[in-house]
């Protein structure tokens, strides 16, 4: 089924999804594929123990709270 595309189906196929999705929605698609493909080549060189370490002494301190202050004010009222 799939052995009779051609390039003219290709980009056929390219020009349907450029109108379905738009430009900045495939470019962002394609920057978040990046970064998973990044982050997997990262662990599959870091063995899992160095994966749990670097992550907890990352900052050296516990977890902070980043919530905007108009949200804690809301919330607080």
């Amino acid at each position: 089924m799939l052995n009779n595309i051609g390039p003219a189906g290709l980009i056929l196929i390219a020009v349907v999804v450029l109108v379905l999705f738009g430009r900045g929605k495939i470019a962002g698609l394609m920057g978040e594929v990046g970064k998973g493909i990044t982050a997997f080549k990262n662990g599959v060189k870091t063995p899992d123990g160095e994966i749990e370490d670097a992550t907890a002494s990352a900052d050296g301190a516990a977890a902070r709270d980043v919530t905007p202050e108009e949200q804690t004010e809301r919330d607080n009222a």
